[in-house]
This record gives structure tokens, C-alpha cells and sequence, in this order.
């Protein structure tokens, strides 16, 4: 991979959203990336529910070959952002994908 140094115009290359509330919480950097990566695809695949609200279907497989991580490590993650508050897990058919809802924290201060 090739690398440069940045100058005030330089175009940014493709990167992932991640609210500056999320570096706060007690929750592990994998859970962080993760977050980040959830948010990602929620705003660019993101599927409307009966109420207008975004969700995503992302299996844990996929989500850890999507962030190299193991399969219980992303399952771990998982649930320390479902226990933070950051997402929501609606619980599907046997063999079915969850939905998963993408929770914005309220406060968005770069600071504190």
C-alpha cells in the first residue's frame, strides 16, 4: 500500500463514520471499530422497517471477515455494544440474520 503525506487539499480517501461520544464508553476498540463499521453500512445499505427506522442484516461471519476478526470475538463485541446501549438486536427465525438497529448517542461534543 502506498501512503503520502496530507496537504490542506488532499481529498480524503473512503473511510467510516464514528461520532465522537463512541471513543468515551467502556467498551473494547473492537467494539469501537465495529460500531463504526455498523454505522457504515446502516447509512450506505441501510433497510427501512414499518416505522421508517434503519436497520442492517449482517452476519456475525461476515462481520468478522469484514473487520479480521474471529467469530467469538465479533459475537463479544456484539454484545458489549447491545449491553452499552449503542445497538439493538431484534431477534429473527430460526437460521434467519437479526436485524440490526444502529443507536446514535444523543450527545455529539468532540470534547469533554
Amino acid at each position: 500500500m502506498n501512503y503520502e503525506f496530507m496537504t490542506a487539499d488532499t481529498p480524503l480517501p473512503p473511510c467510516m463514520p464514528l461520532p465522537w461520544a463512541v471513543l468515551r464508553l467502556p467498551v473494547s476498540s473492537t467494539a469501537k471499530v465495529m460500531y463504526a463499521r455498523l454505522l457504515d453500512e446502516t447509512l450506505t445499505d441501510g433497510i427501512e422497517d414499518s416505522n421508517g427506522i434503519l436497520f442492517i442484516r449482517f452476519p456475525v461471519l461476515k462481520l468478522a471477515a469484514a473487520l479480521s476478526r474471529s467469530y467469538q470475538t465479533c459475537k463479544r463485541s456484539l454484545n458489549e455494544l447491545e449491553q452499552a446501549g449503542m445497538i439493538m438486536r431484534v431477534r429473527q427465525g430460526v437460521g434467519e440474520t437479526n436485524h440490526i438497529y444502529v443507536l446514535l448517542p444523543k450527545e455529539g461534543r468532540r470534547y469533554e
